[in-house]
Formats: C-alpha cells, sequence, structure tokens
C-alpha cells in the first residue's frame, strides 16, 4: 500500500508520520497520582510492545504526580486533558512527551494560546481529538447529528485555533464509536489535513466486540494508507489492546516479527481436535520473539500444502499428524498428544 504524506512529528524519542512505521498505543487505565502503580503497568505495557502510553491528568494531584512519572518512565508518554488550562501547562512543565487536548473545551483564545506557548517552548506536540461525544451543538444542528463532516469540520476549528497562534506540531484524531462514520471520518481527515493521523474506533467495546469492530475501522484506513498511529480501545486490560494493535498492524503487512499464526476451520474431514490443538499451540508460540510462520491443519486435503508453506507447520490424520519444516516432512505418524511438544522442539531447535 502507498502510505498518506503528512508531516512528522516527535512524541518523545517516537517519530510519527513522514512515513515513519505506524506506531501502537494504549492508555494506562491506574490512578496517575499513584505513581509506582501507573510506572509499573507501563513496564507491563511496554513489555507487549506499546510504543506510546497515555495517562488522565483530571486533577492537580494527578499533574503533580507527572515529575516523578517521567522520571523513570520506558516510554513517551502523553497527557490527556480536558477542561483545566492549568493541567496542560503544568503537564508540560513536567515534561511529558505530548499533551492531548480538545482546544474547543479548553477555553478562551488565550488559555490555547498559553497552552500552545508551553508546548512549543519545550518542543512538545499536541494531539487534537476530536470524536463524537465532544461535537459542538452547532455542528450537530448543521449536519442532524454526528456526521463524518462534522467531525471534520469541528477538527478543521480545533486545528485553527492552534494554527492562529503559530503552533503546528499537532496531531488529529476523529474518532466515533460507529466503524463506517469513523472511517469516512478519517477518509475525509486524510483529504483535507497533512497532521499525522491518530487512527482508532473510539469506545469499540469489549475484548471480543472491540477488537472485531477495531480490526474492521483501523484495518480499513490502514490498508489505505491511513493511519500514522493507532489505539485499540477495549474495555479491557491494556495490554490486550496492544496484543490487538500489533496484530492489525501485523495483518496489514505494517509490522513484522513475532509469530503469524495460521490454522483451518473444521470440517467433516477433521480426525483430530483441531480447536484444542490450534489454541494449545496458538498459546504456546504467541509469546515466542521469532519472525515465523505457523500453521495447524486439520486434514490431508489442504493441510499438507498450507502446513508446507509455512515455516513450521502440523497436517493433521486420524489421531496423528505430521510435521512439516519450510515445506519439508520431518516426521510423520506423530501421536496427536504429542504433537505440540514435538512442534515447539522444532521450534526451539531453529531449524530455519
Amino acid at each position: 500500500m502507498k502510505r498518506d504524506d503528512t508531516r512528522q512529528i516527535y512524541v518523545g524519542g517516537v517519530a510519527v508520520g513522514g512515513g515513519a512505521p505506524v506506531t501502537v498505543q494504549s492508555m494506562c487505565n491506574t490512578k496517575t497520582q499513584d505513581v509506582q502503580a501507573t510506572l509499573a503497568q507501563m513496564r507491563q505495557l511496554r513489555a507487549a510492545g506499546c510504543d506510546i502510553i497515555r495517562v488522565a491528568v483530571p486533577n492537580e494531584d494527578a499533574a503533580e504526580a507527572l515529575p516523578a512519572i517521567m522520571a523513570q518512565a520506558p516510554m513517551p508518554v502523553v497527557a490527556d486533558i480536558h477542561f483545566d488550562h492549568r493541567l496542560a501547562i503544568a503537564a508540560a512543565e513536567a515534561g511529558v512527551s505530548a499533551v492531548r487536548i480538545n482546544p474547543g473545551n479548553i477555553g478562551s483564545k488565550d488559555r490555547v494560546r498559553a497552552v500552545a506557548d508551553a508546548c512549543r517552548d519545550r518542543g512538545i506536540p499536541i494531539r487534537v481529538g476530536v470524536n463524537t461525544g465532544s461535537l459542538e451543538k452547532a455542528l450537530l444542528a448543521k449536519y442532524g447529528g454526528p456526521t463524518a463532516e462534522a467531525l471534520v469540520e469541528s477538527a478543521e476549528g480545533e486545528l485553527e485555533a492552534l494554527y492562529a497562534v503559530g503552533f503546528r506540531d499537532a496531531a488529529l484524531s476523529v474518532k466515533a464509536s460507529d466503524v463506517e462514520l469513523t472511517v469516512a471520518a478519517y477518509r475525509l481527515a486524510a483529504e483535507r489535513f497533512d497532521c499525522p493521523l491518530h487512527v482508532g474506533v473510539t469506545e469499540a467495546g469489549t475484548s471480543y466486540g472491540g477488537l472485531v469492530n477495531s480490526a474492521v475501522g483501523i484495518g480499513t484506513l490502514l490498508i489505505e494508507g491511513i493511519g500514522d498511529t493507532i489505539r485499540v480501545s477495549l474495555t479491557a486490560d491494556p495490554a490486550e489492546e496492544i496484543r490487538a494493535g500489533l496484530a492489525i498492524l501485523r495483518a496489514c503487512g505494517l509490522r513484522k516479527g513475532g509469530v503469524r499464526f495460521v490454522s483451518c476451520p473444521t470440517c467433516g474431514r477433521t480426525r483430530i481436535d483441531l480447536i484444542g490443538l490450534a489454541k494449545r499451540v496458538e498459546a504456546a508460540v504467541s509469546g515466542l520473539d521469532r519472525d515465523i510462520t505457523v500453521a495447524v491443519m486439520g486434514c490431508e486435503v489442504n493441510g499438507p500444502g498450507e502446513a508446507r508453506e509455512a515455516d513450521y507447520g502440523i497436517a493433521g490424520g486420524p489421531g496423528f499428524g505430521s510435521l512439516f519444516v519450510k515445506g519439508r516432512v520431518v516426521k510423520t505418524k506423530v501421536p496427536e498428544d504429542k504433537l505440540l511438544d514435538e512442534l515447539l522442539q522444532l521450534i526451539q531447535q531453529g531449524e530455519i
């Protein structure tokens, strides 16, 4: 795919936009003023593959905790601010890597300027966050409700508020909980603006439904070349957001590394416990730091061919299976209850 050409900004030391690799974000669900709990979750998320982390700053206690967090943060930190421009200035003074605001709810032009000046002086970018829940009443009336056009017009006004005070180091998000609306809004935004786009479906849902909505919405946009950084918003452990985001990037061909797992659907030809075997294999290989494809196939119709295309593969038979390494059969008639162990031994031996 051809990536959209956006301006590049830096969130800490991480490049966003301008052809840089698409990054994965999440947000801590700890109380930010609990410094140790917040840092512990950041380390967990960094280990899972998170590139940029956001923290809520709803009050002065949270703002006062930011210097201690920034002193030990394992990745760039974005401060999420609403309504109080003083908290945004305090976050900038604490040395955060970026600030997320909605200029429309920060207040007057002077307050927007004060936030922009505080960020500019420290080389801190601002993400303008627009979503259907924050749309102005005038735009809702003009368009008859939340529409892609309303989101983009709101975004244009928010960006212009920053541009008017000479601040252009900005990124943008235009999110909705409706997938079709989200995709339409980002398509319009990509046509109209040259700033980096933070892509996601807001309030997407639980770890199942939210993942489906996010995969469709984010994946569609990424395949079209739209998006510079993503967040999969789930009502779940933030680590699940990271795993989902990385999986979406891999499926779109935008992130290498990690195990790609392939398995066939079940049918009447299957003669092993394919569902159970596939789940066990996927769980066993998902944490491996190897850029490989592992296939688990249920029968001899598509199994041998698909398994041969993988780096490592199982093709099932009646209560047993064959093991493949790069198209080469290395073991046959392996008992079903031994297939996982035998496969892991081959992977650990690193024959490819």
